[in-house]
């Protein structure tokens, strides 16, 4: 991320391009692309003018899901909003894929940096959309001691707005890890048995 955002000009840049490559049909307006790159609403909004400016992105009109409070219920609503969508027809969507979408999205050490604080980490293993298989099961496993989901939940959330799109995880103690992993739990073999990379292996997966 650190090089990319040198190259692109600031690390939001490059998340709130990712965001609209990884989701070409999906507009977002300025609050939820705020949300999903984790980045304040100013500098979202300088950086998707400059990238609608070049034809990266173009406006949008659509109707957006929002939650309504009312006599102590809640039903959801939708708005017209304002937003932008992908440009289809921009001249370099190609080589911009390759850059920031089909090669490594975030590197091994930082992935084990944003989960520092969740446990002790045993097991880290990616796949899915880490590895351009957008048809595993999972993205991350993880597995460890004390996990606290608060914790990992909002480390996910981070490593997702850094890469632009949601990313299916799944998180194990280390005793109900070995457990699945001796009854050949399906899950944990849909997992090791088909293409993935080990960030973190201090069981001795085989």
């Amino acid at each position: 991320m650190e090089i990319l955002g040198k190259l692109f000009g600031t690390p939001e840049k490059v998340k709130i391009m990712r965001l609209f490559l990884f989701n070409p049909e999906q507009p977002f307006d300025l609050s939820d692309a705020a949300l999903k790159t984790k980045s304040d609403q100013k500098e979202v909004r300088r950086e998707i003018t400059e990238l609608n400016k070049i034809g990266l992105v173009k406006r949008r009109i659509f109707f957006k899901e929002i939650k309504k409070e009312g006599g102590g219920k809640s039903e959801a609503v939708k708005k017209k909003t304002n937003g932008w969508i992908l440009n289809r027809s921009f001249p370099y969507l190609a080589e911009l894929q390759g850059l920031l979408i089909n090669s490594q999205l975030i590197r091994h050490g930082d992935i084990l940096k944003r989960l520092s604080s969740v446990g002790k980490l045993k097991v880290v293993i990616v796949s899915g959309v880490f590895i351009q298989d957008l048809d595993s099961r999972v993205d991350i496993l993880i597995v460890g001691d004390n996990l606290r989901k608060f914790a990992l939940d909002n480390a996910v959330k981070t490593i997702e707005s850094e890469i632009g799109r949601e990313i299916n995880y799944t998180a194990f103690e280390t005793p109900d890890f070995l457990y699945r992993l001796g009854v050949c739990d399906k899950l944990i073999r849909d997992i090791l048995d088909y293409k993935h990379e080990k960030v973190l292996d201090r069981i001795g997966i085989r």
